[in-house]
Formats: structure tokens, sequence, C-alpha cells
């Protein structure tokens, strides 16, 4: 019988860094236990925050302090780019280490590859780096499990050399980012902005998506994933700003509905319960021309990969995107008034 994915990369990392490398032990539950989904301090791979629970880790490396366990590495792995995944799949498990890294301990997103692989998205590495810096906290990306070995031996021996290891590998992801940024964007956010359905004001941006109401009740959609870490890598690149998450085809009741129906998963939680995020609908568009509400309207359930669909979303996003940005098309007060109370 074929291994699981999660199987897989849960072998890997203890084949390649060890069950008790340089004195640390492996946390690490195989296939058949759902110990994962508790919280460390419980026994499991899970942390929070502000009683706000993150997903799962694949592994955790802890060092043994008397009676204690200190969580020092953790890491939460995928196989997408063997899969062949070269867009947003790359992001569906970014907040799952995140949980460890708001509590202090490093955190490691493991993308395995293979020959022939895609490569990891820039944007990881950027978002990665931003996040360490503003939490002050390492979160590494990577495809190479000598990295986690390097951090654990150095942990373990030279805490300076660590230190100088880590912040030279975050630099050069960095400036695996900057190459994108600077080559697709011209340096420039706002053209960011533009490109990546994303208006840009003093105090708040407003990011729209084509997430719809049966993306997050469909659970084959893994909309909330996806979701959730279009959200993360908005909030953490403009970490200054609060963050309207706009979503066009959608109704504020059905927003409600969700909100009932999802109040105990944990992508959703992360994303209504944030201080700094509004969720937003159609209906909180407000002196939106007629001809524009309609064509949104008519494409709340289209299959928006398809033809002619995603051109007239393409056109109807760039019309919404000029308007908002114009403030010709205004937030609704909702919005507005809970951004401004934050």
């Amino acid at each position: 019988m074929a291994l699981s994915s999660d199987e897989t990369i849960k072998r890997e990392i203890i084949d390649h860094v060890g069950h008790n490398p340089y004195g640390y032990e492996a946390r690490v539950f195989f296939e058949g236990s759902n110990d994962d989904q508790k919280l460390f301090q419980d026994g499991g791979l899970t942390f929070s925050k502000n009683n706000q629970s993150y997903g799962s880790c694949d592994c955790v490396y802890i060092k043994q302090d008397q009676k204690n366990e200190i969580p020092v590495l953790a890491i939460e792995g995928t196989d997408c780019l063997s899969r062949g995944s070269s867009g947003n799949a790359q992001y569906q498990r970014l907040h799952h280490a995140l949980g460890a890294v708001l509590n202090g301990i490093i955190g490691v997103y493991y993308l395995k590859t293979k020959e022939g692989s895609h490569k990891i998205q820039e944007d990881l590495y950027g978002i990665t780096y931003k996040m360490s810096k503003f939490l002050k906290t390492p979160y590494i990306v990577t495809d190479d499990l000598d990295v986690v070995k390097d951090i654990l031996k150095y942990m373990s021996s030279d805490p300076q050399k660590m230190e100088e290891y880590i912040n030279n590998y975050l630099d050069l992801s960095y400036q695996k980012f900057l190459g994108k940024f600077n080559r697709l964007y011209r340096g420039s956010w706002n053209v960011f902005g533009q490109k990546r359905s994303t208006i840009i004001f003093n105090d708040y941006v407003v990011k729209y998506s084509a997430r719809k109401y049966r993306d997050f009740t469909d659970s084959s959609q893994r909309g909330g994933h996806i979701a959730l870490n279009e959200l993360t890598l908005t909030k953490y690149y403009f970490i200054d700003k609060k963050v309207i998450y706009l979503w066009p085809r959608m109704k504020l009741s059905e927003l409600k509905k969700i909100n009932d129906i999802k109040k105990r998963d944990k992508e959703w939680s992360i994303m209504s319960n944030d201080k700094d995020v509004v969720l937003a609908t159609m209906d909180d568009l407000i002196n939106i021309p007629h001809h524009l509400k309609e064509k949104l309207k008519y494409l709340r359930d289209k299959k928006l990969i398809q033809k002619p669909y995603s051109s007239e979303w393409n056109e109807s996003m760039k019309t919404l995107h000029d308007l908002i940005d114009k403030k010709e098309i205004k937030i609704s007060d909702r919005v507005l008034s809970r951004i401004q109370n934050f």
C-alpha cells in the first residue's frame, strides 16, 4: 500500500535529519495517529497564540530540560513541488509552522522536491523573510533538509554561529524574492498591487479574490487553505497596514452563514478573528455601477478558469480595482468602522 504524502514527508524528515540529532529529540506521529492535532503542551504538534490554534506540524524537535520538553524547531512539509505545483498550492501549508514562530520557535516550511520539479515560488522567500524580521523569530523555507540539520547542529554547539547561519540564509532568500520583485514589478509596490489584486491606501489595503461560498463549504475545494495563505502573504507584505479581504463573488448573507458553519475550522477562525483583517463581500461595495454589479452576479458561480469567464472576470476586476482606487466605489461603513477601530 502506497504511503500518503504526509507519511512520506515525515519519514523523509526522520531519515535525513534523525530522531535524536545533536541531543534533540523528534516528536513525530506516523499514520494511524491524530495526536498531531493536540496542542504541543498536551503532547501534540499544534501551536496556538492568543487562544487561536494554527495547523499541526509534521515534526517538532525538542530539548529535554529536566522534566520539561522545550520545542526548539518545528517543521511542516509538503510534496506539492514533486506533484508539479507551481502556483498557490505551494502556500497552502505556510500557516502551519507559523503557529510555532508566533511562539518564538524556529519554523521550517519544507517543500519536498525531485529532479524536474518546479522551483519554490519567490514569494515564499520574501514573506518568510518579512515574517522573521517582524516576529523576531526565524521562519525558513527550503527544499533541502540539510538546512534543518545545520541549524540544529549550530544550535547545540555554537548559538552565535547558528544566528549568523540563519541570517545569511534569510538574506540570500530575500535576494531571490527581490530579483523577481524588481523584474516583474519594477521594484514598485504600486505595480505589485496592480498585478496582484491589491489596492494600497495609507492605512489599509484591499486584497480582492475570486473566492466564493462553495470554496469554503465544499471540502474538496480547499478554499480555506488557499484563502488563508493569500491573506497571510498580504498581511505580512503590508505589515504596517490593516487588510480588507474582499470577495466580490460572495454575499454578506453567505459570509454570515460560513461564520456559523465554520466556527471550529482553524483556517476560517484565523481569518475571521484576525484583529488586523476585515472580511468583505459584494454587499460592502457602495456606489458600484449597475453594469459591474450585474457582471459580478453573473460570474458568481462560473468556473473562472474557462473561457470566456476568465477574461470577463479579469476585465471586471480591472474596472473594480480602478474605481476603488479612485474611491468612486466606496467600502461600507460596516467594514471601514472596524478598520478604524483596530
